[in-house]
């Protein structure tokens, strides 16, 4: 069982899908102590690909999407949804809006490659979920993406030729695209052995039935 699941980092109900996922899996194995563990594989998408490389104010840009109370109430919500899950959102944290390219890039080198160390894509995904909504860490500066980044598990000096390399930028941004040239339009997304998808944060009960549905289906 292959699982790709599209998110960005700064989307916070692809952290909650994270958990869910996490919380389906441990569904699964549970059912099915035999089986494989289904193997994650993170791909790249950008809330916002119009952000500079330098992002902008976090306050400048939640009231430019949302207005002051509509992000209150949205805030509210998935701050309560968090929660259920073990998250402690803190959104006040937050002081800068990043364009993710360079973290996307990071996760993928992660994933990359026939040496690569087995659950490092997923602790890297989900270090920068957590410095960014629960530390407030700026994603924007490179030294704090290697540290972030090493600090699960990565090679710092391999991290650091990533975020040099124009060629990984690409690479993210060109996967962007092709997500959305399949239609995905809001994450997190989840496709299943390539052939079922799942649209939205939507809860480990619906993610293992996916599972299921498309261990069965006919290749």
């Amino acid at each position: 069982m292959n699982i790709d699941i599209i998110s960005d980092v700064v989307c916070p109900w692809c952290y909650v899908g994270k958990r869910q996922i996490e919380a389906a899996l441990a569904l699964y194995a549970q059912q099915y102590p035999g089986a494989d563990r289904p193997h994650i594989g993170w791909r790249p998408f950008q809330l916002n690909p119009q952000l500079p490389p330098e992002g902008m104010s976090r306050r400048e840009y939640v009231l430019q999407k949302f207005g002051a109370q509509r992000a209150n109430d949205v805030y509210a919500r998935v701050t309560a949804v968090g929660a259920e899950y073990g998250i402690a959102f803190a959104f006040d944290k937050i002081v800068r809006q990043p364009n993710t390219v360079a973290a996307h890039s990071l996760i993928a080198l992660a994933g990359a490659g026939e040496s690569r160390v087995e659950g490092l894509q997923g602790r890297v995904k989900e270090a920068f979920l957590r410095a960014y909504f629960l530390d407030g860490i700026d994603l924007t500066a490179a030294e704090n993406l290697v540290a972030i980044a090493a600090a699960a598990g990565m090679d710092p000096a391999q991290a650091r030729q990533c975020l040099a390399d124009p060629q990984s930028r690409q690479t993210v941004e060109q996967e962007d695209q092709r997500a959305r040239a399949i239609g995905v339009q809001g994450v997190p997304f989840f496709i299943f052995n390539g052939k079922l998808a799942v649209s939205g944060a939507q809860g480990p009960q619906a993610l293992l039935d996916a599972m299921r549905q498309a261990e069965s289906a006919v290749a």
